[in-house]
């Protein structure tokens, strides 16, 4: 007796929290296969299907687009033995983890300014209404404001 359960379309897409028009799309693009079906056209999906949906769903969490992951699907006849499916996961992976990385620098960057911003308005009190202007020269903030109106801002704000 197989302790491999059948599932309904709507039973899968619940299982994986995603629509039935989720699944249907991703029959259509081919990056999940219909196993079997009832006399009367009913799709039916095992265990093996739900993880496979989850993986899919797992990779577009990563960032993958629906078209690297067509790609490693597709992969699959050909590869037996999985070894090109796994250089290829690897190759994704890497890529991602080096453009998370990036994105985090910019993110990490927006953050110190934006807290920056926070302390010298904070800072500032009364004398926001004046800045820039004649409270810079004794702002906390003039070596790293970019509106900074010191002695030689003049001449700054000329040569650019």
């Amino acid at each position: 007796m197989s302790t491999e359960q059948d599932y309904r379309i709507g039973e899968l897409a619940r299982k994986a929290k995603v629509t039935v028009r989720t699944v249907r799309y991703y029959e259509a693009l081919g990056l999940l296969k219909t196993q079997s079906r009832s006399d009367g056209g009913q799709r039916y999906y095992t265990d093996a299907d739900l993880v496979y949906l989850l993986r899919i769903l797992q990779l577009k969490r990563y960032g993958f687009s629906l078209e690297q992951i067509g790609r490693i699907v597709r992969m699959g006849p050909d590869d037996l033995t999985g070894r090109k499916r796994r250089t290829e996961l690897l190759k994704q992976y890497r890529k991602q983890v080096s453009e998370t990385l990036r994105k985090k620098r910019e993110l990490d960057s927006l953050l110190e300014e934006l807290t920056w911003h926070i302390q010298q308005l904070e800072s500032v009190g009364d004398k926001f209404q004046s800045c820039p202007g004649s409270s810079c020269p004794d702002c906390e903030f003039k070596e790293r404001c970019e509106f900074y109106q010191g002695p030689d801002s003049a001449r700054h704000m000329s040569n650019t």
